[in-house]
């Protein structure tokens, strides 16, 4: 017996098939992931350390805010070139 997942899975499937990658498309998403996880794991090391040596609790929140909106933002970058390599655009 399947789950309603698997139905609702079936059905999506169904109405919006998943588009095939290409190795060269699944190789540059890696390289994406590879390359903003870097980026973001930088940033964090950078704003924790300031965050640590800040003192004072209203800079901490500050840069705890800003920590997160860099991550964010890189977040938003990767997704929207990964999906430029999914529909095949130029980087």
């Amino acid at each position: 017996m399947k789950s309603s997942y698997e139905i609702a899975m079936e059905r999506l499937s169904k109405t919006a098939p998943a588009a095939k990658l290409t190795a060269e498309q699944k190789k540059a998403l890696a390289e994406l992931d590879s390359r903003y996880a870097a980026k973001i794991a930088e940033r964090e090391i950078a704003l924790k350390g300031e965050i640590a040596k800040a003192g004072d609790a209203e800079k901490e929140e500050s840069l705890g805010n800003q920590l997160v909106l860099e991550r964010k933002k890189l977040q938003a970058e990767l997704e929207d070139k990964k999906e430029r390599v999914r529909s095949g655009a130029k980087k």
